[in-house]
């Protein structure tokens, strides 16, 4: 295909050995095309850089797919408060899609994406492949992932939180209550705001002369039972600490119980700060100090962001950082 001519739904379907109607349903996320020939179409809009345009009769459809990876936690219902309250003032709804991997979205979800007009995604704490980059930018879908997994491809918009800002505050507030055996529970170590949220404790810890320990850092999962059986663990310690940093609250809520059913009493024997600021950390018994991430404000960008990529506008920045926040309450002490 020359260079020099215009790309269109017609040279498309020439090169595909399709016809025009055939592209415009693929093009359009129209079901009734065979697999083997979408993947065919989607790969030459690809190659091509065929852009979808937009015009005034293109209207919105009025719908955003947000997917998860899991909703198992209060987490996830923060980002799909802040997702709606967006979608809300658009004039939009929202369509919810669990994966139940983070591995991202597949086939089966495009299948059934394909079979619903929709205006955009946004997609947590999960990875995209390349595959799916292309197919979703093949139907001219903008997309942007909130708090992604690993590091982002070049091009791919992203909104997130200063993680390692996050970790370098809790871990200097407890610093400065006078701990220095301050224990840290962190989530897997594939995700990219785990990695951040340790590389900050260990800034903290350094730049107050205190060598990181190993034996106090841990990997957990984000959710209570890992908090609870890190905590045992870090607890158990023949020098245990005095206070454990936990990357996320409702870890912190596991560590309680594991305080509690070892006899010690929080904050008078261990503190313990968390990361997020769920609304449930405010009426925890003791109040939780943590780290508020601003949970419903990075789900409210993602989904306004698309909106206006559906509009044919491009984003100020690929990559925003909202800022994390230090939220002192009952559950840290000097020592």
């Amino acid at each position: 295909m020359s260079a020099k001519r215009r790309v269109t739904i017609a040279l498309i379907a020439e090169e595909a050995g399709v016809s025009i109607p055939t592209v415009s349903k693929v093009i359009n996320g129209r079901p009734e095309v065979a697999p083997a020939t979408r993947h065919r179409v989607e790969r030459l809009l690809h190659k091509h850089g065929y852009q979808r345009r937009i015009s005034q009769d293109d209207t919105p459809a009025g719908l955003i797919d947000l997917v998860f990876a899991e909703v198992e936690s209060p987490w996830a219902m923060e980002i799909v408060r802040g997702a709606e309250s967006a979608a809300h003032e658009a004039g939009a709804s929202v369509v919810i899609s669990v994966l139940h991997t983070h591995a991202g979205p597949g086939r089966d979800w495009l299948d059934r994406l394909a079979g619903r007009r929709t205006d955009g995604v946004v997609i947590v704490a999960s990875r995209l492949s390349a595959g799916v980059q292309d197919q979703l930018a093949a139907r001219s879908l903008p997309f942007v992932v909130v708090d992604p997994d690993g590091e982002p491809a070049p091009g791919v918009v992203s909104v997130g939180a200063t993680n390692w800002n996050g970790g370098l505050a809790a871990t200097r507030h407890l610093l400065e209550l006078g701990h220095r055996r301050i224990g840290m529970i962190s989530g897997p170590a594939d995700m990219l705001c785990s990695q951040a949220r340790i590389d900050g404790y260990r800034a903290a810890l350094e730049t107050a002369g205190v060598p990181p320990a190993p034996e106090l850092i841990r990997r957990g999962t984000f959710l209570v039972d890992s908090g609870h059986d890190q905590g045992h663990a870090l607890l158990a310690l023949d020098e245990p600490p005095t206070a454990i940093f936990a990357g996320s609250d409702l870890m912190a809520f596991g560590v309680f119980e594991a305080a509690r059913q070892r006899g010690l009493r929080v904050p008078q024997d261990l503190s313990v700060v968390g990361f997020d600021d769920l609304p449930l950390s405010e009426s925890a018994w003791p109040p939780l100090t943590t780290v508020r991430q601003p949970l419903q404000e990075m789900a409210a960008l993602a989904t306004r962001t698309v909106l206006a990529m559906r509009r044919g506008e491009s984003p100020e920045a690929r990559r925003v950082e909202l800022a994390t926040e230090l939220i002192v309450r009952e559950s840290t002490a000097a020592v």
